[in-house]
């Protein structure tokens, strides 16, 4: 999946906060890719980096996955096809959610 091209239907826009957890805020855009069944038996979750507003779908290239090493899921990073981001800006982006799990990053190299 590292270096594909993906469409990621947003369904927690960039502002949002989680469904059944008020106080997680979104800080950037975060959804799935419609089709694509992750370990847990759902669609396969994505955040989308590189875009700072809220949308409702993004196409982009796979350049990280995060593999959680104390949950069965893993979120793929997606970000515009020119776009870069090291290992410590991905971290960053996505610590709201991932400060909760023990995992690292896979980048596109």
């Amino acid at each position: 999946m590292l270096g594909q091209t993906v469409t990621v239907i947003i369904d927690r826009p960039l502002g949002s906060y989680h469904p059944e957890l008020p106080t997680l805020y979104y800080p950037i855009n975060y959804g799935y890719i419609e089709g694509t069944l992750a370990p847990d038996g759902e669609e396969e979750d994505a955040y989308v980096t590189g875009i700072d507003k809220p949308v409702s779908e993004f196409t982009g290239r796979v350049i990280a996955v995060i593999e959680r090493e104390d949950d069965v899921e893993q979120k793929w990073v997606v970000a515009p096809e020119n776009a870069m981001f090291t290992k410590e800006e991905i971290a960053k982006l996505t610590d709201f959610q991932e400060r909760y799990f023990k995992s690292k990053i896979i980048m596109f190299q």
